[in-house]
């Protein structure tokens, strides 16, 4: 185990408010000129990634509420970015789909911080671009998991 103090861990944060802070600054620009903001991002980057994906499956991916989701898909359908339609089986249930202007916004605004990543990796050599993505990783996982989503045992003294 890596036994950390809390002046490394402070520095972890700090480098991650940086590094985020710069990995969405000209994302946020090109966003902005539209009226949108990163919510509408992520929605368009999880839809691309997931084509047909429906309204609660994105739900789940972004933990958020109904309500919180509803303004911003109505906002980039209304824009003409993203459309949603009946799913043949079953016309109760809804999968979203990016149009060409919502497919070529996401690919400019994702190639913004992919640019950033490669650069990055690039510079830092491929074993400290997987232990970054490891350690993603395992910060991306709920509190108690490991990144195969199985629970980790907890000792109790």
């Amino acid at each position: 185990m890596v036994d950390l103090n809390s002046r490394e861990l402070d520095q972890a944060q700090e480098l991650l408010f940086f590094a985020f802070r710069n990995l969405t600054a000209e994302p946020d620009r090109v966003l902005a000129e539209r009226g949108l903001s990163r919510v509408h991002h992520r929605i368009l980057y999880f839809v691309r990634r997931n084509p047909g994906l429906g309204p609660g499956e994105l739900l789940r991916i972004l933990r958020v509420s109904k309500q919180a989701l509803a303004r911003p898909l109505r906002e980039l359908s209304g824009q003409g970015l993203l459309r949603g339609e009946a799913v043949p089986e079953n016309r109760r249930r809804k999968r979203l789909l990016l149009t060409p202007a919502g497919a070529r916004l996401e690919r400019r605004i994702s190639g913004l911080q992919r640019r950033r990543f490669s650069e990055a990796f690039a510079a830092a050599g491929p074993t400290a671009a997987a232990s970054w993505r490891q350690v993603m990783s395992l910060l991306g996982t709920p509190q108690g998991r490991h990144a195969g989503g199985m629970r980790r045992s907890v000792q109790r003294s």
